[in-house]
């Protein structure tokens, strides 16, 4: 095996680390470490009809909106990772279930794509620039009810 091999897989690995390590922390509510994930001017979109820019708002929106679940849980199949220059850009399928507060017993789940960039910071780590959800699917169990 080449350095250059072993090096991207590693590099690759690593990558794949921050994506597993941002739904951790979303579902352990571990803000603290979430924001290890980011790059300060992250650019998010798909979760909202406009894109939230920079670490700092997307950790207020992510805290209001989770407060709504009494627990959620990210389930992520394995992410397959691309060099792009000197970037790395994951795409990772996703299953979310949201458990909310009120009313008791009502699940809202997601199923979609993250599609995320990647770059190397100045001490060398991995940290989302660009992450991108592109929704396929959603259901409420219990549906809602009709008046």
């Amino acid at each position: 095996m080449s350095n250059h091999t072993s090096m991207a897989a590693a590099d690759r690995l690593a990558a794949q680390d921050v994506i597993v390590r941002y739904a951790n922390c979303i579902d352990e509510r571990d803000f603290e470490t979430y924001r290890t994930c980011f790059a300060p001017d992250v650019v998010f979109t798909g979760f909202t009809p406009d894109p939230v820019n920079g670490i700092d708002e997307w950790v207020v929106f992510v805290e209001k909106q989770i407060s709504a679940f009494t627990h959620t849980q990210h389930l992520l199949g394995p992410p397959s990772a691309v060099a792009d220059g000197e970037d790395l850009r994951l795409r990772t399928d996703l299953q979310a279930s949201h458990f909310f507060r009120e009313p008791e017993g009502r699940i809202f789940t997601l199923w979609g794509v993250y599609l995320t960039r990647l770059v190397r910071d100045g001490d060398g780590e991995w940290r989302m620039t660009e992450h991108h959800l592109d929704i396929r699917a959603t259901r409420f169990d219990p549906p809602a009810a009709r008046s």
